[in-house]
């Protein structure tokens, strides 16, 4: 008669513990698996309807001025909203309440950006430190550009690069913002939690603008660079991502 083989007790406990989470963890991945899908489907939309709303905002701004042109008048646009600030100068000389407003503004190194919400609070720190910094009121090809390329998120006071949705999620995911697009829908039209979505961005690590700067001791209407240059600041920040 052959001998029975028999198997202890704590093997067939631990061969059923890793059926059992393997299922689970089968189970885990297929959830996931149709979470993301679905994810996927909401952020696809949610930047269709962006895009659609940045076009009708563009063609009413064409149709306004259509019809104040034909009605002989002027069409006067609504204040920009949005600056993008960038340091152009160092801290030789720097008096301490300038020093103070450049680190309220995040901007501690040179050729360091931010983007700016404008309201008489900081429009008048930002004329305060004119002369240590570029500013002027970025389009949205010029936001995005930014968010893309130079993008850093803050979480946990660590610098992580935007390169997974779920970092944004995790971060911003309880005002509603999920995605890139989210974040830079939210920045571009200074929407309600501007804020939270400017402080997790963090500041912008330019380069050098390719041929230069003229003079960054001179204010811009005067020929160099320094101070508000409005929408020419889309062409100093080409130059410097």
């Amino acid at each position: 008669m052959a001998k029975l083989t028999t198997v202890p007790e704590s093997v067939l406990k631990k061969r059923a513990r890793n059926e059992r989470l393997a299922k689970q963890q089968e189970e885990q991945r297929v959830a996931a698996k149709k979470a993301n899908a679905a994810k996927r489907k909401t952020i696809f939309k949610r930047a269709e309807q962006y895009l659609r709303e940045y076009r009708r905002s563009e063609r009413d701004v064409i149709r306004l001025r259509r019809q104040a042109k034909e009605a002989g008048n002027f069409y006067v646009e609504a204040e920009p909203k949005l600056a993008f600030v960038v340091r152009i100068r160092g801290i030789n000389g720097i008096h301490p309440k300038t020093r103070k407003i450049l680190q309220l503004l995040r901007l501690r190194q040179i050729h360091n950006g931010v983007f700016i919400k404008l309201n008489k609070a900081t429009v008048n720190m930002l004329r305060k430190v004119e002369p240590y910094i570029a500013y002027g009121y970025p389009n949205l090809k010029t936001v995005r550009e930014l968010v893309y390329k130079r993008g850093f998120g803050k979480l946990d006071k660590q610098r992580i690069p935007l390169s997974d949705n779920r970092t944004i999620e995790e971060a911003l995911g309880r005002f509603g913002i999920i995605c890139v697009e989210d974040l830079i829908h939210e920045i571009y039209t200074v929407g309600p939690h501007f804020k939270e979505a400017s402080n997790f961005l963090w500041p912008f690590k330019l380069s050098s603008p390719t041929g230069g700067f003229k003079k960054i001791t001179t204010h811009y209407i005067e020929g160099g660079d320094a101070g508000n240059r409005e929408e020419h600041i889309n062409k100093l920040v080409q130059r410097m991502n």
